[in-house]
This record gives structure tokens, C-alpha cells and sequence, in this order.
């Protein structure tokens, strides 16, 4: 495997479990030292042991992110440990689904603490220092439901709909410069965040052409690609991994 990536950093949020774990994984197993963040501490360790143990290099750092200070505190642990951040991987995020009638305030508030208002403070951190050494690479983790309207879903897919309109924005504001910021929308996929779903998952997936969920694994490898000189001409772009739900 091309080792493209060594001398890089990467910060994954959302980086001990799910679809953040397999690119934290994959972005290690290509060089870059990867600093990788969740609430679990000891999901955390055990994704450290296992990039470790593969012949990489991480750090974890256990924090709830909820709002600007803990973006900007987080942003600067990772700069603290590894050094100045090369790629920024916004993956943390919660997806609770249900009727709009149903869903609390708190929840509506949790979902774009996490969803929108996280990932914005962290850009708003990273990307000026990215864009002053002329390089970078800020990869976003969408959803096919912000594409599109599904009942039960319009509350975390509208999180995500803002991801994909901040996505092209910031791609506006800061590709000049030299960094590249992306976003790849995933569809049905099978991780530990999903498994309550059952068999709703497989159901969610026979309409596409794939005709099943994906890999956490299956979409990290889309992320590796927008993060590398792979996605040099690459900007703004909206990378559906879906299993081609958005043919259909």
C-alpha cells in the first residue's frame, strides 16, 4: 500500500467507531499520524492499539463535542500532539430518526450541535492555517437523506443538507488557497451505530442497485481518496457511496 500520506496529519472526529474508526484506519495505513476523537475513551484505546498494532501511529482524545469552545479546544489538543493538521475528517454525528411531531427541542439541538455547529467551529479553526502553508484536505461525511426527502429522517437530514451547502462553501472560500474540502454521502451502512436499525437497514438498501448496505470500510475508502493527491482537481464535489441510491 502507497505510503502517500506520511508526514501528514489527520484529525477524524467520530474517529473511535463506525465509518470514523475505518478512515482513521485507512488514513494511518497510507502514513499519516492520525490523532482520532469520540466520547468512549476506551473505543479510543482500543482504536489506538489496533492503528499501533498495524505498524501506524494515533492519539485519541476523549471529548463531547457540542459547540465552538470544545471545536477549538479539540483542534488545539490535536495541533498539541501531533503538530499542525494536514486533514480534517468530520465524521462524529448522531442520526435519530422519527416523525417531526415526536422529536424534543433537546434532541433537535443535540443533532446540529454535533452535526453542523462542531464541524463549522473546527474549519473555522484549522482552514485559515491550512490555507497560510498552501495545502490541505477537509473531508465532510454527509448522508443520501440530505438529498432527498424520507419521512422520519427530515431532522438529521437537514443537519446534513447544511453539511453539503457548507461543503461547496467552504470549498468557495478556501480552495484558492490550496485547500481542498469534499464531502462523501453514504448510504445504508452497516456499523455499530446501525445495528439497532435490523432488518430496516437491509430494507433501506434493496433500493438501490447494490441491493445491500455498505462498509464502514466501503466508504472510508472514498474518504482516503478525497483526502489524497488522488483528488487533486477534486473540490466542492458531493461523493455519493450509496450503493447507487441516488440512480434510483
Amino acid at each position: 500500500m502507497a505510503m502517500e500520506l506520511l508526514g501528514k496529519v489527520a484529525l477524524v472526529t467520530g474517529g473511535n467507531s463506525g465509518i470514523g474508526r475505518a478512515a482513521a484506519t485507512a488514513l494511518a495505513a497510507r502514513g499519516a499520524t492520525v490523532v482520532l476523537s469520540g466520547r468512549d475513551a476506551e473505543r479510543g484505546a482500543q482504536a489506538v492499539k489496533q492503528i499501533e498494532q498495524a505498524g501506524g501511529t494515533a492519539f485519541f482524545v476523549a471529548t463531547d463535542l457540542r459547540d465552538e469552545a470544545s471545536a477549538r479546544s479539540l483542534a488545539g489538543r490535536a495541533v498539541g500532539l501531533a503538530g499542525a493538521v494536514d486533514i480534517l475528517v468530520n465524521s462524529a454525528g448522531i442520526f435519530p430518526f422519527g416523525p417531526t411531531d415526536k422529536m424534543t427541542e433537546e434532541q433537535f439541538d443535540d443533532v446540529y450541535a454535533l452535526n453542523v455547529k462542531a464541524p463549522y467551529f473546527l474549519v473555522a479553526e484549522l482552514a485559515p492555517a491550512m490555507a497560510g502553508r498552501g495545502h490541505g484536505a477537509i473531508v465532510n461525511v454527509t448522508t443520501m437523506v440530505a438529498e432527498f426527502g424520507a419521512a422520519g429522517m427530515g431532522l438529521y437530514g437537514s443537519s446534513k443538507a447544511a453539511m453539503v451547502l457548507l461543503t461547496k462553501s467552504w470549498a468557495a472560500e478556501f480552495g484558492p488557497s490550496g485547500v481542498r474540502v469534499n464531502a462523501v454521502s453514504p448510504g445504508p451502512t452497516r456499523t455499530e451505530g446501525t445495528a439497532g436499525m435490523g432488518e430496516s437497514l437491509d430494507q433501506l438498501a434493496a433500493a438501490g442497485p447494490a441491493g445491500r448496505p455498505g462498509t464502514a470500510e466501503e466508504i472510508a475508502d472514498a474518504i482516503v481518496f478525497l483526502a489524497t493527491g488522488a483528488a487533486s482537481f477534486v473540490h466542492g464535489a458531493i461523493l455519493p457511496v450509496d450503493g447507487g441510491r441516488i440512480a434510483v
